[in-house]
């Protein structure tokens, strides 16, 4: 499992970085392989195809941003960050705290700040 400074170092996984997926996306585009034409072109093509992506597990303790890769067979989890908790606990309010989830996308705030950190 990667920190922050290791990922930093792998500009091969950091040039990947999916900002835009969510979890949710996520299941529909690799996971719900009937509903893509519900997506128009935003659906799995081919079976090696793959997205790297940052979440947040509200169970966590501390409370960090996990980087996930994603593809047809799975998902595995690449590295975890200590981001600022103010930022991670606004993403989780402004995505509306959903009892029983507890996975969240990052907000732009987030984003922001991951971009920064990883020197995007």
């Amino acid at each position: 499992m990667l920190n922050l400074e290791e990922l930093k170092e792998r500009r091969d996984l950091v040039a990947q970085l999916d900002w835009e997926m969510t979890p949710e996306t996520a299941v529909e585009t690799y996971l719900e392989w009937g509903t893509g034409w519900a997506r128009k072109d935003s659906f799995v093509r081919t079976a090696d195809q793959e997205s790297y992506y940052f979440v947040i597990y509200d169970w966590e303790k501390p409370i960090q941003v996990t980087l996930v890769r994603q593809d047809t067979q799975g998902r595995d989890e690449i590295a975890k960050i200590q981001a600022p908790a103010e930022l991670i606990d606004k993403a989780i309010q402004e995505a509306g705290r959903k009892p029983g989830v507890g996975v969240y996308a990052v907000n732009d705030d987030l984003k922001a700040w991951l971009k920064e950190a990883l020197n995007c």
